[in-house]
């Protein structure tokens, strides 16, 4: 047996443990049944996520049992929230962090705020949610109560600047332990995750930790590297040209290229109202242009439609930017959700970069995946007219033509040719300036569109990444005009509220973010990694 037919056979192992294991744990709405259903559906909790959030006082089948019980007896005055406190216990609201005191360094600020953030290694509870992790790890804070994949990475920037290597190991080592449980990196240690991961970010984890540690940390992380790309890469070498099968994309020249996915067809279980409104607006407006021969054919024609609408909203999770318009077809209606026709630059720098660190865990050089990705990337993704990359509908064969902070994403994984980098790198700069840098940093799109991935949105991980590839391709002055920008507004928010927020708006730094389907939280793990990264690199005051 030759070794590639080795490898194949090994990585489609891989990919059906994975299955299996993924299947096994239960979801909330797979435990409580009707009384989920019911929940979700109820104003008992204004936010989607808190009931899937409730562990439970006793037996889920017992619970389940009374409440079928009380809710059909007539001779009882049954009330969905009494029944709910007196089962369940209710997370707490999002700490105010009051208790941390308000320093007047932001960054000493910070420090003390790790050990608010900190989680020690979790135990099993029968009935709840949370996926237990073997070690200590650090949770972005407010209403995400548990530790988030993409976010760890820009999390750690601040950890090592904290000294805190022993906690990046920990965290890294409980995303190998995810890997090796469920084949892959769930959007967040939560059993509602486990059908989606997010941006592949564990292999900059590995450098960044080798980085302090040494080279053997390659090593070390290798098999869970391996696993990874595994399950990004599942179907590529059965795919026929112009197929698409779950995060793989087949294009009609061969080219093999990735996009977002989530397993699931249903309503997310953590944004659950969201969803269904969502799916009914946009079956609602597909609706008034057609016509139906039978009741039956309406019902399966909006059954697969809801469908659709959830399978791609699931994978807009994924992405990490949920939601943008970068995904809709039409940019201010998120009815119009796309993802699953799109191939997103920001991911497929994301997986060369993977493919890239196997290959140094193994001591060897660039792979002829990494080349035809590169090659790919430059190829497909960049903008001509815009001058820029962005993200391609694989459908329609054509660009979305959405200005993303995404788009700066190449110049810091590309290196190959680097006068090449420096001619588009100064190119893509100025379309930068042009469209996405104001006041506070750069905004998400160049699209407002009440969404929060959009204008007039920053995020932290954001500027990070776009600051470090305008530091690969010589634009060495903008880059560190960004992250003052951005350390600014951070401090000028914290100096008015004491708070650390998830995104903040650029383009008016004394007004508030928006959008997005729940208030604007604050902690804030990566604002905080990348606040103290930033401050250092660049010695800002």
């Amino acid at each position: 047996m030759n070794k590639l037919l080795r490898m194949k056979i090994k990585l489609l192992l891989i990919a059906i443990i994975a299955s299996l294991t993924a299947t096994s744990q239960k979801t909330p709405d797979k435990i409580y049944g009707q009384l989920f259903t019911d929940i979700q559906n109820s104003t008992v909790f204004a936010d989607s996520k808190t009931f899937v959030d409730c562990t439970p006082k006793r037996s889920p089948n017992a619970i389940v049992a009374d409440y079928l019980r009380q809710k059909n007896n007539p001779t009882i005055k049954f009330s969905l929230q009494n029944f709910v406190e007196e089962n369940f216990t209710i997370p707490p609201p999002p700490i105010a962090y009051d208790n941390v005191k308000k320093e007047e360094d932001v960054a000493l600020h910070i420090k003390n705020l790790w050990q608010v953030l900190k989680r020690d290694k979790d135990k099993l509870v029968n009935g709840s949610s949370l996926l237990p992790l073997p070690k200590s790890y650090i949770v972005p804070g407010g209403r995400f109560r548990e530790i988030y994949y993409w976010d760890s990475y820009f999390t750690m920037l601040g950890l090592k600047e904290s000294g805190e290597v022993q906690l990046i190991e920990n965290m890294i080592d409980n995303f190998a332990y995810l890997i090796n449980t469920y084949g892959h990196i769930p959007n967040g240690n939560r059993s509602y995750y486990i059908s989606r991961s997010q941006p592949p970010f564990f292999c900059l984890m590995v450098e960044l930790l080798a980085e302090i540690k040494g080279k053997h940390i390659y090593k070390k992380y290798l098999s869970a590297l391996e696993k990874e790309y595994a399950y990004w890469m599942e179907g590529a070498n059965t795919l026929k040209k112009g197929q698409a099968y779950k995060r793989v994309v087949k294009l009609n020249d061969g080219t093999i290229l990735n996009r977002y996915w989530d397993e699931l067809d249903i309503p997310r279980q953590e944004g659950y109202k969201e969803d269904v409104k969502t799916a009914k607006e946009a079956v609602a407006n597909k609706m008034m242009t057609m016509k139906f021969g039978s009741e039956k054919a309406m019902n399966d024609f909006i059954s697969m439609e809801s469908k659709n609408i959830y399978k791609n909203l699931r994978a807009g999770a994924a992405s990490g930017w949920d939601f943008s318009s970068r995904w809709f077809a039409e940019p201010s209606k998120i009815s119009t959700i796309q993802v699953l026709d799109i191939i997103p630059v920001d991911l497929n720098c994301l997986i060369l970069k993977l493919e890239q660190v196997i290959l140094r865990g193994k001591n060897k050089s660039a792979s002829n995946a990494s080349i035809a990705r590169t090659t790919a990337i430059k190829k497909i993704l960049w903008n001509k007219d815009l001058n820029y990359y962005t993200d391609y509908n694989f459908l329609n064969k054509q660009s979305t033509n959405v200005i993303s902070a995404a788009g700066m994403y190449p110049f810091y994984f590309l290196n190959d040719h680097p006068d090449t980098q420096y001619y588009m790198g100064e190119k893509a700069a100025q379309t930068l300036r042009e469209n996405l840098l104001k006041d506070g940093g750069i905004q998400s799109t160049n699209n407002n569109t009440g969404q929060q991935w959009d204008a007039p949105n920053g995020w932290a991980p954001q500027q990070w990444m776009a600051i470090m590839a305008l530091e690969n391709c010589n634009q060495k002055v903008l880059a560190k005009d960004i992250a003052t920008r951005w350390v600014n507004v951070n401090k000028k928010v914290y100096a008015a509220t004491g708070k650390l927020m998830e995104k903040y708006n650029v383009v008016d730094m004394n007004a508030e973010n928006g959008g997005g389907e729940y208030p604007s939280q604050d902690g804030f793990g990566w604002t905080n990694g990348v606040f103290l990264a930033l401050k250092k690199k660049y010695n800002l005051k």
